[in-house]
């Protein structure tokens, strides 16, 4: 699972979905995919199929999943969330 993912990237879908992404109760939601931060906003929640993923400074990530399938489905979602909106 390392390397998977770049902080470019989760930053970058991030704000795609915060852009695009129908706002409910704090998250906004995109393809199936939410996203957070928490109370102070220096940790960045990506959520979905499954699969939570947060990220903080100095680059790092963590994945919680319940399947490999689950995570492979979430980092594919990603990349299409990238790729497909402005």
């Amino acid at each position: 699972m390392k390397n998977e993912i770049s902080t470019r990237q989760i930053l970058s879908v991030y704000e795609k979905i915060r852009e695009h992404g129908e706002a409910d109760d704090g998250k906004h939601t995109l393809e199936g995919i939410s996203a957070s931060t928490d109370f102070d906003g220096y940790t960045l929640y990506l959520e979905g199929h499954q699969v939570r993923l947060s990220t903080g400074f100095h680059n790092t990530y963590h994945l919680d999943y319940e399947s490999e399938r689950a995570s492979e489905q979430f980092l594919k979602k990603l990349q299409y969330i990238e790729a497909n909106y402005d």
